[in-house]
């Protein structure tokens, strides 16, 4: 009965509300989706890609190939895994959930991310998404990365922890800065509390995020969660800035 119910409430929302575009607003066939023309924008990242930092090849180099980046400079998490290049139809949806409140934009989002990470998802204990600092939340009123957490949980039932990884300093914005000014303005940025370090020992994370692009907040949040004792930690994003590697 609950079913029928929802069903013909989903029939007569669409007939008061006819289902738009998350992007561009256009009608589409179904609720909190993409029309045709914003789905062919939205790159979407899939293999061959690098199996460290998830950033695709051109050539395909066989199953389980990392690159030379990767090899020279390996992150401190595991693995990196995004659903879709950040460019775009990605920037339009990053942007829009982060800057102008559109939150019903996370599911989508999250959708795209459970199955892009399937890899890491397996297995793992938790999510963890990285924490914004309590002034910043304050004026933003929510944190993009835990709504998407919460939703890629509800996809996977992976516990879902948003307490456990804390934003200890309150850190200039990254926007403008170099590579290294990035990982600098992180350093002693997040923390574990010595009360939650047994919640976190010997279990495998996956940080969730809703962007990746030069990687020092991953790193960051990566090497804080490692010595606290985590037995493995990946990276799980909506979108990452991805140059295709040779």
């Amino acid at each position: 009965m609950s079913r029928l119910l929802s069903r013909v409430g989903g029939r007569l929302a669409d007939i008061v509300l006819p289902p738009r575009c998350l992007v561009c607003r256009e009608v589409t066939g179904s609720h909190a989706g993409l029309c045709v023309a914003c789905w062919r924008d939205l790159s979407l990242i899939e293999r061959p890609y690098c199996e460290r930092l998830g950033i695709p090849f051109v050539y395909d180099h066989g199953d389980g190939m990392i690159s030379a980046q990767a090899a020279a400079d390996p992150p401190a998490y595991g693995k990196a895994r995004a659903a879709a290049r950040y460019e775009g139809v990605a920037i339009e949806l990053v942007h829009r959930l982060k800057y102008g409140d559109r939150v019903e934009i996370a599911p989508f989002m999250a959708g795209l991310m459970t199955q892009a990470g399937r890899d890491i998802l397996d297995g793992a204990d938790m999510l963890i998404p990285i924490p914004l600092h309590r002034l910043r939340q304050w004026r933003r009123r929510f944190n993009q990365a835990a709504l998407l957490a919460r939703e890629v949980s509800r996809r996977s039932a992976i516990a879902y922890e948003p307490l456990l990884l804390t934003r200890a300093k309150r850190t200039a914005r990254q926007v403008g800065l170099s590579r290294k000014e990035r990982a600098r303005n992180l350093q002693g940025a997040f923390a574990v509390a010595a009360t939650d370090r047994p919640a976190i020992k010997g279990k495998r994370v996956v940080v969730v995020d809703d962007v990746l692009t030069s990687g020092a907040t991953a790193e960051a949040a990566a090497r804080t969660l490692v010595r606290a004792g985590a037995a493995s930690v990946d990276m799980l994003v909506f979108a990452r800035v991805a140059t295709p590697l040779e």
